[in-house]
């Protein structure tokens, strides 16, 4: 998470527009505190390299980090160039190592405060990010486990002895890998969206926006274990939270701590060193229910939260990469020898094995 917050306290560090812009983005579009305060910092690294540029600090020193910025004006941003966003974006990918993801947000940040001054405000007449295309995209599959894998992942929790919290973890790793929910969702899940028989649950995701997940068997059983065991470990004149899941503290549990516990977990399965993390395991859901063959793309749109089809369908290039795999395992893929083929005679059967042998070559027989 950032390291500010929307307080008008932590705003002050920023110019008076990029506060107008931010209280728009909160208030008008509804866009959640994380992605508020992600296009804050993605600006205030912006206008820190520019003020970087004009007064000749180095980017990549400490005295970068410590720019103020917070007497940049409307007149100030009015003369920024398409020139200087092209060379900060160079800055973000050669300097800071930006991907392609980084580099596009940063490019979005942009665009969106931009079009706020010059369409929402008036207060500019030329948007400088106009004709800026966005950096092109290299995509990757994503990584995911198998369903054996997943399995393993669930026995190392129930195997760990020395935990007191086997029912909770093994609980919220249920979901991930069932439900396919971002970390974001399941921490904020508090115990009145869930339905009294467990059938399904209420998740907020991006942009504040609500879906319902329906539960499988398999969540049922495991919600119902931690619940029961929740209630039992409940401690009188404790802070009481609405919250489902509960730290040590019988606080709402954080990002962090069920981070720290997967990279645990899967470092018992001995799945650590794969670049794997809990949004893996949102992957791992939406390819095995898409691998399944039962889960038609749209449907699987919905349950992940998706607002473009498109973001979904990267599933259905995974399951093609499992087909390749799984073609190469025939054991005749190895097989190299070639057909020999007999010269055929000159009477009429030989002509006629002829005119086969060139129809199957593609020519006219």
């Amino acid at each position: 998470m950032p390291a500010f917050s929307l307080r008008s306290e932590d705003l002050k560090a920023f110019p008076v527009p990029v506060r107008d812009f931010a209280t728009y983005k909160s208030v008008i579009l509804g866009n959640s505190p994380k992605t508020v305060c992600e296009y804050l910092l993605d600006l205030r690294t912006f206008f820190r390299y520019t003020e970087a540029t004009r007064l000749g600090i180095d980017p990549d020193s400490e005295a970068f980090e410590k720019i103020d910025i917070s007497h940049i004006d409307i007149e100030y941003i009015g003369k920024i160039t398409t020139g200087d966003i092209y060379d900060f974006l160079l800055y973000t990918s050669n300097n800071r190592r930006n991907g392609w993801s980084a580099r596009s947000r940063k490019l979005s940040a942009l665009k969106g405060f931009y079009r706020y001054l010059c369409a929402k405000k008036h207060l500019l007449e030329n948007n400088p990010t106009a004709n800026i295309d966005a950096p092109k995209k290299h995509t990757t599959l994503p990584k995911f486990l198998t369903l054996e894998e997943s399995k393993r992942l669930l026995r190392a929790i129930r195997e760990d002895t020395e935990s007191e919290h086997t029912d909770r973890d093994y609980a919220i790793v249920t979901l991930f890998l069932n439900c396919g929910m971002r970390l974001s969702e399941l921490c904020g899940i508090d115990l009145t969206d869930i339905d009294p028989e467990l059938r399904s649950l209420r998740v907020t995701g991006k942009g504040s926006k609500m879906r319902l997940i329906y539960l499988n068997d398999a969540c049922r059983r495991a919600l119902l274990a931690y619940i029961r065991v929740r209630a039992q470990n409940h401690v009188p004149g404790a802070t009481k939270t609405n919250a489902l899941f509960l730290s040590e503290r019988k606080q709402r549990i954080s990002q962090k701590t069920v981070q720290w516990m997967v990279y645990k977990y899967l470092r018992m399965a001995g799945l650590e060193n794969r670049g794997l993390s809990v949004h893996k395991l949102r992957h791992t859901a939406a390819t095995l229910m898409y691998q399944s063959g039962e889960v038609d793309v749209r449907v699987l749109k919905d349950i992940l939260g998706h607002e473009q089809l498109n973001t979904t369908q990267i599933y259905t290039h995974v399951s093609s990469e499992s087909m390749e795999s799984a073609m190469s395992k025939n054991p005749l893929a190895s097989l190299h020898d070639e057909p020999t083929r007999k010269k055929a005679g000159r009477g009429r059967a030989g002509q006629e094995a002829e005119s086969i042998d060139n129809a199957e070559d593609g020519e006219e027989a």
